[in-house]
């Protein structure tokens, strides 16, 4: 039986499955040359990322990173504003301005990801001490990266200042066993990833990536321990991107033997076997959810693809947001 309760699980799984239709819609847009810029999949990573954004709440921060789509809708994200940016509308919340996998609602505490790996570190930490002198609390930051995220600068600083600070920050990485093509051998010497937990002085989770009820059950422990107090948590999930790097990508480098082995397990398919097995749903039911996800992404893309685009003759963008700092920047 799965570590958590029948509802919870049914929403996550839901969240997964409309989370995974879409980005086969996405690909299947990509490669119809309706989307410009890359498409990078999730595929094999919902279930981790879904049991993040599953226990963040309202006014809490999530930095999602590139595969973290189950992630983004779980915090609240829709299939109608995941199209408008992929396809440039300018009624989307980026309004057809940035790259398609760069949106967010910074003051709903929803980032928009930095495309440099662990970059987000240090900005949800610095979201979060700013939090604190404001004098509010109850408040948690969550971020994601990939197995090589760990390897950068930007990770080391962020999490030890997080540390040395007491922040209530999540830091999820997802080992999906290649930085690009690069693998993990050539990533990392240490035993496991978790380990580098004890060298911070923060606290470390070991997850099985392709379960969703112990993603759930872990990551939801990790957030509660962060919102109590009980500082960084970092937790590390194995697994693998069941895709390239992105839809330009055809991951011929991957090792089969991973592909057999358990690491490489489909996690949607595994959430649908417990369903089954623990006669929390059946088939059919399964079918039929899958079939009103495509429905929704369908009719949501023939809308999308209808909307207005930007014009740039018209656009009043500006680096920066507001427009008394535009006038004071352009008096200087």
């Amino acid at each position: 039986m799965p570590m958590v309760n029948r509802e919870e699980y049914l929403k996550a799984y839901r969240t997964m499955l409309l989370a995974r239709v879409l980005e086969e819609k996405l690909s299947a847009m990509y490669r119809g040359g309706k989307i410009k810029g890359g498409v990078f999949l999730g595929r094999g990573q919902e279930a981790l990322s879904v049991s993040v954004g599953s226990h963040l709440r309202r006014g809490d921060i999530y930095a999602p990173l590139i595969r973290d789509q189950a992630g983004r809708m779980a915090f609240g994200d829709t299939v109608l504003d995941t199209l408008r940016t992929y396809l440039g509308s300018h009624l989307g919340s980026m309004r057809g301005r940035d790259g398609n996998i760069h949106r967010g609602r910074p003051r709903e505490g929803y980032y928009a990801m930095i495309s440099h790996l662990g970059a987000m570190i240090p900005v949800v930490a610095g979201g979060l001490l700013a939090r604190r002198f404001r004098g509010e609390s109850g408040v948690v930051g969550a971020t994601c990266i990939g197995d090589d995220g760990t390897s950068t600068g930007a990770f080391h600083e962020g999490l030890n200042a997080a540390a040395v600070e007491r922040l209530p920050l999540i830091v999820v990485v997802a080992n999906n066993q290649y930085a690009y093509s690069t693998p993990t051998s050539r990533q990392y010497a240490c035993a496991d990833l978790v380990d580098r937990a004890a060298g911070y002085g923060v606290a470390g989770h070991k997850i099985d990536g392709t379960d969703l009820g112990q993603c759930l059950s872990k990551v939801g422990a990790a957030v509660r321990a962060a919102r109590d107090g009980g500082g960084p948590q970092l937790i590390v999930a194995d697994l693998l991107r069941l895709v390239g790097h992105g839809e330009h990508d055809d991951a011929s480098y991957v090792d089969p033997k991973l592909r057999e082995a358990p690491v490489g397990r489909d996690c949607l398919k595994v959430a649908e076997s417990v369903l089954v097995d623990a006669e929390w749903a059946s088939e059919d039911e399964i079918a039929l959810w899958r079939g009103e996800a495509e429905d929704e992404v369908d009719r949501t893309a023939v809308r999308v693809q209808q909307e207005p685009k930007p014009d740039p003759a018209d656009e009043e963008w500006s680096a920066i947001s507001s427009r008394p700092l535009r006038d004071n920047f352009a008096e200087v």
